[in-house]
């Protein structure tokens, strides 16, 4: 088997998980003792992968750290990397996705935060620069924070061109780039966002989490606050997919490094009762990119379950056959092997699992 690096971070600390090529799992932690680990990433581009974390620590504050030794030490910039100008009036709350650029951006590393923002950084991670023409986007005085806040919670970067970047706000929606981000469109036409008078805004959308197919880049798939979408025009138009599924509301969504068409969702019971579908711990696979779903159950528990998974909790790492990964609320880490036909849990009585990552060290 791959060797594997498995990122899990909690509402205290971070666990580092580490699958040798027999198979066996060992894990370490807590790194950052108490803090909020609300976004990490690894960053395979250089000479060795760079560990990136956003912590949060109630006494000093949101930060982003790297380790270029597999966590074995921690580095914190002198200055803070993330920090909002004087002339925003703004203040970070937290740091949500860290999303390192493809090898077509080397040093490229983007940051979602909290205040809904976009960072740049051209050093992997050890300074980041304000994308001021998001900041400033027209529609944004009309954007209107989400039960968790106003964040921008995911980027996709596309590797085909570096000027290509999508992000995702709660709740403002979609919002894509062609330029490198000097100019910013809304990009919802299809995502219905059935809690506002007209449901079908240009902006406006809770969207939750996008996926983007590893074999077509024009291809995303996106979980919403009530629906589950996919583009074939990168988010141009976006149609439902849906039906088959035991409820289209959820935040997670995964797509399978190597196989197109194929995506993995976690639906929950309803905005006012989060917790898996009908109770049942099921993570649902695509393979022809929403025309059907099929539960994935094998190794998960039989019982009622009430562990809700959050929108980064869920993961693929680049192994051939990939390995899924997921965490929940409960503190429990799972592995879904040979593509997410059998899992495995890996760790349980975890703090409340927030966000998850993984990769293969010599795929």
């Amino acid at each position: 088997m791959t060797d594997v690096l498995l990122l899990a971070g909690t509402r205290k600390g971070l666990f580092i998980g580490r699958r040798d090529a027999g198979g066996a799992w060992e894990f370490d932690g807590p790194h950052f003792n108490a803090q909020a680990i609300s976004a990490v990433a690894i960053d395979r581009r250089g000479p060795a992968p760079r560990l990136l974390v956003g912590g949060d620590s109630a006494h000093w504050g949101p930060s982003v750290f790297s380790s270029d030794d597999l966590g074995a030490t921690w580095h914190e910039p002198a200055a803070a990397a993330v920090k909002f100008p004087k002339d925003t009036g703004a203040s970070l709350e937290r740091v949500w996705q860290l999303h390192p650029a493809g090898p077509e951006a080397p040093g490229v590393v983007y940051a979602g935060t909290e205040p809904a923002a976009l960072f740049r950084s051209t050093d992997r991670g050890e300074s980041f620069e304000l994308v001021r023409p998001l900041w400033e986007h027209p529609t944004r005085d009309k954007w209107v924070p989400g039960g968790g806040g106003e964040g921008l919670h995911t980027v996709i970067t596309d590797p085909r061109d570096p000027d290509l970047v999508t992000v995702a706000v709660s709740t403002a929606g979609v919002f894509r780039t062609k330029d490198g981000g000097a100019s910013w469109d809304p990009s919802n036409s299809g995502v219905s966002a059935v809690f506002l008078p007209d449901p079908d805004p240009e902006f406006g959308q809770c969207v939750h989490k996008i996926a983007q197919d590893p074999a077509n880049a024009d291809r995303l798939y996106l979980q919403n606050h009530w629906g589950v979408y996919r583009s074939d025009d990168a988010g141009a138009r976006w149609t439902d997919i849906g039906a088959g599924l035991p409820s289209d509301f959820g935040f997670a969504v995964a797509a399978h490094p190597h196989q197109q068409d194929t995506a993995y969702v976690f639906p929950l019971n309803a905005d006012a009762d989060r917790v898996p579908a009908g109770h049942r711990c099921r993570v649902f696979r695509t393979r022809d990119a929403g025309a059907s779903w099929e539960p994935l159950t094998k190794g998960l528990p039989t019982g009622d379950h009430y562990g809700t998974v959050l929108r980064d909790a869920l993961c693929t790492d680049d192994a051939d056959p990939a390995g899924i990964y997921f965490g929940n609320r409960n503190g429990e880490l799972y592995a879904g092997h040979d593509d997410g036909d059998d899992w495995q849990l890996l760790a349980e009585h975890l703090p409340d699992v927030l966000c998850v990552r993984a990769a293969a060290l010599n795929p």
